[in-house]
């Protein structure tokens, strides 16, 4: 494990809480420390603010005579949380402004990712649409595009993913805003809409104005947080005031998820987000048909919206149980000496018996566990999908895109990526992306490493402080939340939890500074070992406060300690 930090202060420097405040801030490349602490509200954002008048007037004009001639539109949407949850937006929006609309969610299984020529031919017998909309999917599909164009539909793309290097232009207008997640790209372009078409003479109107700063901000904060879009610039105004607006939000779908995950009256926040409700609304688009989750979201009736979120919540334990066992398979695979992980700087793993709709969950873990780029595949339908994960620093996608003669099509990010490619082909492409990882990848590329912020003695944190660095949120990517390095000296250790799963960690430093640390127990003998005590060992944590019955007390999250 590699250590490094970004700043050092020693015992002897004289640092205050706002000094400390722009050091965090220049660590994450902060330029503007009053819009980042302060970030405009997404009302005060549009659409053109992204360079896209001449695409919004072409939209708006098509828009117009759709609605005339009361002709179809449908809202064709991804099948994950970032794109249940656009689609949500953008749907309503156009229901209650009185357009004659309906959604479009792709089965996973069945039409894959995006556009499809299945997918489209259904939207075309199903509705006959004058117009479709894509949400969080399109950039790629240049030839689903000009396949809807040759069957009289025309299509506005609204994207967020990386640009390929053929563009669908025979869209009418393309909205791709990278730095947005799809539900953010969506919720401006939604907003430009009503904008547009507002008039108080719509029964909707006000509560379509409630919605966009409310409903809308948290449906479009949660796709933000679930697709690990960085929170800066506007992501960061959608993700701030859309956590804010969860306790004005009257959106019974999403209440009823947050009661059935058991975390009704507790602040939402990304963590909140990232591993409890977003998980909840992809469940049902990774084993069903992601259409449930979009029911969920736009009911009216608690009835519908109670079944509803119960029956996500099994479809959510049924997914853990499928990952668990797969995640089983896949490290047996790695670890077996045959597999030779010592050789290869990239994981690729297959099986039939893994269901689509976990494999990116796989890679992730495996990738997270073994720490090499990982590449997950199963069989569908006389086809191949694949699933990718990468390490800091390697591109998964446009790695995969340099091997695109053996792929039928790939989409992603830096960090992550899917693609489908045909069987036969599959022994062809593994060896060509062992032979290429091999190339690309060093060595010192494999080494873990945590970069920390602060290298500091504890003697100079306090409750004061962490209150300070509090007003850096909402954390998570492109924010992370603060993390320090420190020599400290154990005290006591022991350990607490219904299964004694976690681990308090009393300890000193130098200036007879106490502070405790609570973590998940790395090793089962840590708190039988009493020669531990007195030992002098090196810690990366974060600060946490800790808040119950009006007291408040200051304790570190640790995430790495040196060998004990």
């Amino acid at each position: 494990m590699k250590i490094s930090f970004k700043y050092e202060i020693k015992h002897n420097d004289k640092v205050t809480e706002n000094e400390f405040i722009d050091i965090l801030l220049k660590n994450r490349r902060v330029k503007d420390k009053e819009k980042f602490l302060n970030p405009p509200h997404p009302s005060q954002i549009n659409l053109i603010d992204f360079g896209y008048r001449r695409e919004l007037k072409k939209t708006l004009k098509l828009l117009e005579k759709i609605k005339r001639n009361s002709e179809m539109v449908v809202v064709y949407t991804d099948y994950d949380a970032d794109g249940i949850t656009g689609g949500a937006i953008l749907w309503e929006t156009l229901h209650k402004l009185g357009f004659k609309v309906m959604p479009y969610v792709p089965h996973r299984k069945l039409e894959g990712y995006g556009f499809s020529k299945k997918g489209i031919d259904a939207v075309k017998k199903q509705y006959n649409p004058s117009l479709i909309i894509s949400v969080d999917h399109g950039i790629t599909a240049w030839e689903k595009v000009e396949y809807a164009k040759k069957l009289g539909i025309p299509v506005i793309i609204t994207d967020h993913h990386l640009k390929p290097e053929k563009l669908p232009d025979q869209a009418e207008a393309i909205f791709h805003i990278p730095e947005l997640s799809g539900s953010g790209v969506s919720y401006f372009f939604s907003k430009a809409i009503f904008e547009h078409f507002r008039s108080k003479n719509n029964p909707n109107y006000k509560l379509l104005i409630t919605n966009f700063q409310t409903d809308y901000l948290s449906l479009a904060s949660i796709g933000s947080v679930a697709d690990l879009v960085p929170l800066l610039g506007a992501t960061r105004s959608i993700v701030t005031y859309g956590l804010e607006a969860f306790d004005k939000c009257s959106r019974i779908g999403l209440n009823h998820i947050i009661t059935e995950a058991g975390i009704r009256g507790r602040k939402i926040t990304p963590y909140e987000i990232g591993f409890i409700i977003a998980p909840r609304i992809n469940a049902v688009g990774r084993l069903e048909h992601a259409l449930d989750a979009l029911r969920l979201l736009c009911t009216t009736s608690d009835r519908r919206a109670r079944d509803l979120a119960g029956h996500i919540g099994i479809k959510n334990r049924e997914r853990q149980d499928l990952v668990i066992k797969a995640v089983d398979e896949a490290r047996n695979m790695v670890n077996n000496p045959e597999f030779a992980i010592g050789k290869k700087k990239l994981i690729i793993l297959e099986s039939k018996g893994w269901h689509e709709g976990i494999i990116g969950l796989i890679a992730s873990k495996i990738c997270e566990e073994f720490y090499r780029p990982t590449i997950i595949l199963t069989h569908s339908d006389g086809f191949m999908k694949g699933s990718a994960r990468s390490i800091p620093g390697f591109h998964i996608t446009n790695f995969l895109r340099s091997l695109k003669k053996y792929l039928i099509d790939v989409g992603g990010h830096t960090g992550a990526a899917g693609f489908t490619l045909e069987k036969n082909k599959y022994n062809n492409f593994s060896a060509a992306a062992l032979k290429l990882s091999n190339k690309m990848i060093k060595d010192k590329d494999l080494e873990r490493k945590i970069e920390v912020d602060v290298k500091i003695p504890l003697s100079k944190l306090n409750l004061s402080l962490a209150k300070k660095i509090e007003t850096l949120q909402p954390f998570g990517i492109g924010n992370a939340k603060p993390t320090f390095y420190s020599q400290v000296k154990i005290l006591e250790l022991r350990s607490f939890g219904k299964k004694n799963e976690h681990l308090k960690m009393i300890v000193r430093d130098p200036k007879q500074k106490l502070f405790s640390f609570e973590f998940n127990k790395f090793y089962e003998d840590t708190v039988q070992n009493s020669s531990l005590k007195g030992r002098i060992i090196d810690v990366v944590y974060q600060l946490d406060i800790n808040r119950w019955n009006g007291n408040e007390n200051l304790r570190g999250k640790l995430q790495w300690y040196s060998q004990l």
